[in-house]
């Protein structure tokens, strides 16, 4: 917390440094983070590693019914995102990811690059490896970041309120101990299953087709009474009945 805080101080006073000299062509090593540091505003035509990084911060933010490409390349979709994550954290909605954006993302992720709300202990309480499931472990952990700043953006939109994950990352063995599908999304370290709280299931599963995601399973769906279940499967299946969805 301190550490976030610390940072959110940080980034605060770039702010106002470049307010005071006019400066928003460049993000600038100055606001090095423990996760990862922009050295350069990005906009549309703009393509490389930094792109991606960006697109795995905004892909929560692609609009209704939308998937954001984690491609690497800026093109009109990563702009729309960028653009409501900006007009959601108050910034200016220019599509432009430049200083006052890369503040905000620095100020919301920890230093293992996971959204301020979220742990990869949360997403993964099957083993300590990630191994096991139906991609690789390195595959499996960086889909459940994916997912987690996917759920940051939900929680956002849902006043900032917690969002309880009840089950993330599956081996084959935690799978079959669960009941669980054998092609289960769990697999792959790409789905979350989300309990009650603040927010109603139906709530979840309705919000959640805002930010970015394929698979929606909610009440009225066989098995899928108790929570609301949401993954990047390759295409769309979404299916909450009682909550007409």
């Amino acid at each position: 917390m301190l550490r976030r805080t610390a940072r959110l101080l940080l980034s605060m006073v770039m702010l106002a440094v470049a307010g005071l000299a006019g400066v928003v062509a460049t993000a600038g090593s100055a606001q090095a983070d423990d996760c990862y540091t922009w050295s350069r505003t990005l906009s549309q035509g703009a393509s490389g590693s930094d792109v991606t990084q960006l697109q795995i911060r905004v892909a929560g933010y692609p609009g209704y019914n939308a998937v954001l490409a984690i491609d690497g390349s800026y093109g009109p979709a990563t702009a729309a995102a960028v653009k409501r994550f900006q007009a959601a954290y108050g910034l200016a909605a220019d599509g432009v990811a430049g200083p006052a954006t890369f503040s905000k993302i620095y100020a919301l992720q920890d230093s293992d690059c996971t959204p301020a709300h979220f742990t990869y202990a949360e997403l993964n309480t099957c083993n300590s490896t990630w191994a096991g499931g139906a991609v690789s472990a390195a595959t499996a952990k960086s889909n459940a970041l994916r997912t987690m700043w996917k759920l940051e953006a939900l929680r956002h939109a849902l006043g900032d309120q917690p969002i309880r994950v009840t089950s993330g990352f599956r081996s084959t063995a935690c799978n079959s101990a669960v009941g669980g599908a054998s092609n289960s999304r769990h697999l792959y370290g790409d789905a979350a299953d989300l309990g009650s709280g603040p927010h109603s299931l139906c709530t979840l599963a309705k919000q959640a087709r805002n930010h970015g995601f394929n698979g929606i399973l909610g009440p009225g769906y066989p098995g899928h009474d108790d929570h609301a279940h949401v993954d990047h499967r390759p295409s769309k299946y979404w299916s909450a009945p009682t909550c007409g969805v």
